[in-house]
């Protein structure tokens, strides 16, 4: 671990900074440690972006399989209400 010992000094408004304080108590961390974790934090790449397309396209394809199957549930289970109710 590289001991820290260069200052950088940056201007912000005071809300800015409260803000910057709630965050690094929300993540239970220094000021600088939030930081130096947000701007080190490695940026997503294409293969990643690309990845999480195909997810959505998944999780798309399998919410219109679900809303199909349960739409027959449901028009199934009319069906026997009705056959039920005629029965009587």
């Amino acid at each position: 671990m590289t001991v820290k010992t260069e200052r950088i000094t940056i201007l912000g408004t005071p809300d800015f900074k409260n803000f910057l304080k709630r965050e690094a108590k929300r993540e239970g961390v220094s000021l600088s440690q939030l930081v130096r974790k947000r701007c080190e934090k490695k940026p997503t790449t294409n293969e990643d972006e690309e990845l999480l397309a195909v997810l959505v396209k998944e999780v798309g394809a399998a919410t219109a399989k679900a809303k199909v199957s349960l739409d027959k549930g449901l028009a199934d289970a009319e069906r026997v209400l009705t056959e039920i109710r005629s029965a009587v």
